[in-house]
């Protein structure tokens, strides 16, 4: 991994630290890539996180060792549907991507000893980024909205004057008129 910063979520960064505490004892290859990638962690709130960095559930285009570009979703937890279309965040890839911005390098050591580059190419999807595009469409949309307008009904209209009946102002005009 390497030693540049990356920046995490506070949701990312709660479920690495998550993910810290199930590892499996010193044995477990994850543990020193979660302990460096937690202490080199800028954290934000999702609101601030920048959109060219890799977030969970983010669509990124990658690299190994400069070969062909590769576009997978970081996700959670591996899914047994669509397979090649995630890549969970338990394993050494996913986990190298979270937090980084794109065209930023890391190094990791594959199972059998041997060392590869991965790089963030570009993030193609980030769901913060495309949460914060949709609150400013709408604050947008209602900004345009015409103002509300107030029309007085003719319940509010000056009182007209009524003509008094016969005798007394009295208007009614009793038995006789029927």
């Amino acid at each position: 991994m390497s030693p540049e910063t990356c920046i995490l979520t506070t949701k990312d960064l709660t479920i690495l630290e998550i993910m810290l505490d199930r590892c499996l004892g010193r044995d477990d290859p994850l543990m020193p890539v979660l302990r460096k990638k937690m202490a080199s962690a800028t954290i934000v709130f999702r609101d601030d996180v920048p959109a060219e960095v890799a977030t969970l559930n983010s669509r990124v285009a990658f690299s190994i060792d400069g070969g062909e570009t590769d576009t997978r979703v970081i996700s959670h937890e591996s899914s047994g549907a669509s397979v090649g279309l995630f890549l969970p965040v338990t394993s050494a890839r996913g986990l190298a991507l979270i937090g980084m911005s794109e065209g930023q390098a890391a190094r990791l050591t594959r199972r059998d000893g041997t060392e590869e580059t991965i790089v963030l190419e570009k993030v193609l999807y980030q769901p913060e980024a495309a949460r914060r595009e949709k609150d400013e469409r709408e604050q947008a949309q209602a900004a345009r909205r015409p103002a509300l307008r107030l029309i007085r009904g003719a319940h509010y209209d000056e009182p007209r004057p009524v003509p008094a009946g016969r005798g007394g102002g009295c208007d009614d005009p009793g038995p006789s008129a029927a």
